[in-house]
């Protein structure tokens, strides 16, 4: 049933187009205000995903890791600079940042990851999710995170 929902949706919107109908955008359903602000990645010249998208006031920074060799303090504190400049590239800041979600290659670096990241987000910590993923962080980065913040 849904399949043939989605043959006359297509139909409805080649029709629409063909005819000069002004319901294509709504029958697609992209009337959103997205805007992709930062690097798109690629998977065999298919989008992948966005590196940072604002939509409204808020802004969406995918995750960051640490590609090279050194402790989870080290990786850490790259990932936090990486986070940092993607807010700032886009007009927002550590201070504004609403969420946190931390990925952790083994849960033992628990605590080093927190020495580092105590105090990065000004007096007022964004709410933050912590997690040991099984089998570990893409790209063998010891620590991922993504943010979403809020922009002027």
């Amino acid at each position: 049933m849904a399949n043939r929902r989605s043959v006359f949706k297509k139909l409805g919107v080649s029709l629409a187009a063909i005819f000069g109908v002004g319901v294509a955008k709504a029958a697609t359903g992209n009337s959103t205000s997205k805007k992709v602000v930062g690097d798109i990645v690629y998977d065999q010249d298919v989008p992948l995903f966005s590196g940072a998208v604002k939509h409204g006031n808020t802004l969406y920074i995918a995750g960051k890791g640490a590609h090279f060799d050194g402790d989870i303090t080290s990786h850490t504190d790259h990932v936090l600079n990486e986070l940092q400049k993607e807010l700032e590239k886009n007009g927002s800041s550590m201070d504004k940042v609403l969420k946190v979600n931390v990925y952790l290659a083994d849960l033992a670096d628990y605590h080093g990851m927190n020495k580092v990241f105590r105090g990065r987000f000004g007096p007022n910590p964004p709410v933050r999710t912590t997690v040991a993923t099984y089998g570990g962080v893409p790209g063998d980065s010891l620590v991922e995170m993504d943010c979403i913040a809020a922009v002027d």
